[in-house]
């Protein structure tokens, strides 16, 4: 038998499109970026018109195969590879520990309901399908056309839970709606949250984190959280889906990846109005209305309407928040396991081989790990987690390799604008920018009819900087702002190039990789911007 296919929620369209519905979307943003030179310190609220087209009707969801009149499942009591947590990091140690071992016998324990899928597509390509029922298929095109699913590997990629004692020739198993509890490090044991107890030879921690909440919200009533959504998981993208069909505005606070996504997403359905006091890295986009430097005092319900009181007096009314402030590592098993929490970044502090203990290792946005150029870091982007994961796995099975890669991240605000950055990407450290014109080239739907893939850690993480060749067309001596439409920033440290954002400059990872590995001083950055041929038309 192979594992049942979880059949999602499912959302029903009906009725016509229907004019003068115009439903606004506000979007607080709280954050300070770097550009061109200078820190720009904004607090900013986006403001989105939306008009609904549809009424929702949601049914529940259920397991296929399942009867709930059967026994309770027969759980393996042990796992020589135990990996906690279902998702990109867990799934790419998976791969990694059957690539190097076979025959391995692989548990991975989520409390999710859901197989291994990766999570940018729920702020990015999904919001921008045309299938009405891509709540249902999760499948999504990316800005090349191609279509895909979310889901790294159909159900028929795994064997049951209960098959892997027996499997002669391994396998992968999931276990979902799990939550290991406790963890008994000496006795190399779990406990889940219905008490099963599972032995283990080596085990993964890759719990990943949980979205943060603004203190003002969580002290509110119920009738303001009730009207609050924390953006992280499949059912987080149904949720919101229904809500911005069925109501009139929705106010998203936080400033950073995530808030300006959803914005821009949920602006496809809006009218544009949109205010704006400072430079940010946040462009205008259609639908967004930005209210900048905004620090929220109060959150109250009146009316069932929410009240946002900012700190300076004014006032935004909204009928639903979604908060996007950050990510909290998920460090639950660190009492019990006796681990060590980093200070300073949280996480679970482990070696550069990723290891917290001799047969435990941690991956993901869970570690707390020691970066050999960069020193002791953290970082919540996919790159890394495919990465460190692949690494975790790889010295599960005792390969001893130190983590030397510099991960990436990327944001697609949309088809047409995007950027991609690596390293130490601080608001607080002295920047500098380098800007040109740009070209219908420089988008991310071109750079990934380029590529060949939306997951953009999928085509540059095995690529190197080897043959890179600087532009022999010199920078213009002056460039007016409004052909500022790419460009390189690069962020410094004792003169020292730590971190580096490409903006809508694609496929070059790999030369920022190599020039944030050299370490070395530069002269003139002009001249070092020339790597990424960003002059060429």
């Amino acid at each position: 038998a192979r594992l049942p296919a979880h059949v999602p929620t499912a959302h029903m369209a009906t009725g016509p499109a229907r004019g003068g519905g115009e439903n606004q979307l506000y979007v607080l943003l709280v954050g300070a970026t770097c550009l061109g030179g200078a820190i720009y310190v904004s607090e900013l609220i986006f403001t989105v018109h939306v008009t609904s087209t549809h009424t929702s009707v949601q049914i529940p969801f259920f397991s296929a195969g399942l009867d709930t009149a059967q026994p309770s499942l027969t759980l393996p009591s042990h796992a020589p590879y135990l990996l906690i947590g279902g998702g990109t990091a867990s799934f790419a140690a998976a791969r990694s520990i059957r690539a190097r071992d076979p025959g391995a016998r692989v548990l991975i324990v989520t409390d999710e309901p859901d197989l291994p899928y990766m999570r940018p597509p729920l702020s990015k390509e999904l919001w921008f399908s045309d299938d009405p029922a891509v709540t249902d298929t999760l499948r999504f095109k990316q800005w090349n056309g191609k279509e895909r699913s979310i889901y790294f590997q159909p159900p028929s990629f795994y064997i049951t839970p209960e098959e892997l004692s027996n499997a002669e020739n391994g396998g992968v198993a999931v276990l979902t709606g799990k939550k290991v509890v406790h963890m008994d490090v000496r006795g190399n044991k779990v406990k889940l949250d219905d008490d099963t107890e599972i032995s283990y030879d080596k085990c993964l921690i890759a719990t990943g984190g949980v979205p943060r909440n603004l203190q003002v919200i969580d002290r509110a009533g119920e009738d303001v959280k009730q009207r609050t959504t924390l953006f992280r998981k499949i059912d987080d993208f149904r949720s919101l889906d229904k809500i911005s069909r069925t109501i009139k505005s929705i106010t998203i606070i936080g400033g950073g990846f995530l808030g300006s996504e959803l914005a821009c997403a949920l602006g496809r359905r809006c009218k544009i109005k949109i205010m704006k006091r400072r430079k940010h890295l946040t462009q205008n986009r259609s639908g967004v209305k930005i209210i900048s430097e905004a620090l929220v005092k109060s959150v109250t319900c009146n009316e069932d309407q929410l009240e946002i009181k900012l700190k300076d007096g004014r006032l935004v009314k909204t009928d639903h928040v979604v908060a996007a402030v950050g990510l909290e590592p998920n460090v639950d098993l660190a009492k019990s396991a006796g681990l060590e929490v980093d200070s300073d970044f949280g996480g679970y502090r482990v070696n550069a081989e990723l290891q917290a203990r001799s047969n435990i290792w941690v991956a993901g946005d869970a570690a707390c790990f020691y970066d050999i150029r960069l020193g002791r870091r953290r970082v919540e982007h996919h790159d890394h987690a495919v990465v460190s994961g692949r690494l975790a796995g790889e010295n599960m099975t005792g390969a001893n390799k130190p983590y030397w890669h510099q991960s990436m991240f990327w944001s697609d605000l949309g088809p047409d604008v995007g950027y991609e950055a690596i390293g130490i990407v601080d608001s607080s450290l002295p920047t500098v920018g380098v800007f040109a014109k740009a070209t219908a080239k420089d988008t991310p739907k071109a750079a990934t009819e380029k590529s060949g893939t939306g997951i953009r850690s999928e085509s540059e993480t095995e690529a190197v900087a080897s043959s890179a060749v600087a532009s022999p067309t010199p920078a213009p001596a002056v460039m007016h702002k409004d052909d500022y439409g790419k460009g390189v920033i690069f962020y410094l440290r004792d003169k020292v190039v730590v971190g580096i954002i490409l903006w809508n400059v694609f496929n070059r990872m790999p030369i920022a990789r190599k020039i944030i590995k050299d370490g070395e001083e530069h002269a003139d950055l002009n001249e070092v911007a020339k790597l990424f041929n960003i002059h060429e038309d």
